[in-house]
């Protein structure tokens, strides 16, 4: 089963989809839109291309757990996806994801500057990774 994972953000969405069996990260891409219909149409087109049966979405926490400022806005742009896609994202603990993004990106030699075109796509990555290993172990 390919599981989608969204990164959503103001100017770019990070994609990964995992392998056929859902056990890996696969194919990533970054959507480059600022309207979050027209991110909604290219995530479900994304998943129909790539036979996607589930979708689970990076959702903003504070660190303490509680529920960030842009909660709503997250739950408003979930609602569009399951309306475009016809499959309701899961809604995922992001913290962190995007600064482990940066230093994997970092470690890899790329430069801050170039950060902004990939970064998306790895946490989008992380957050496939940690709901595929969640799912793994039957949590």
């Amino acid at each position: 089963m390919r599981i989608m994972a969204i990164d959503y953000g103001d100017a770019r969405t990070g994609i990964a989809i995992s392998d056929p069996t859902g056990l890996l990260a696969g194919y990533t891409t970054v959507i480059q839109s600022r309207k979050s219909e027209a991110v909604a149409a290219e995530i479900a087109r994304l998943a129909k291309t790539h036979a996607v049966e589930e979708l689970v979405m990076g959702f903003p926490r504070n660190m303490d757990g509680t529920e960030g400022p842009r909660a709503e806005l997250y739950r408003a742009f979930a609602a569009r996806v399951a309306e475009a896609a016809g499959l309701t994202p899961v809604l995922w603990d992001e913290r962190r994801t995007t600064v482990e993004a940066h230093a994997i990106l970092h470690t890899s030699g790329k430069k801050m500057k170039d950060h902004k075109k990939n970064v998306d796509a790895v946490a989008a990555t992380l957050i496939l990774e940690g709901y595929l290993t969640r799912k793994r172990m039957g949590c």
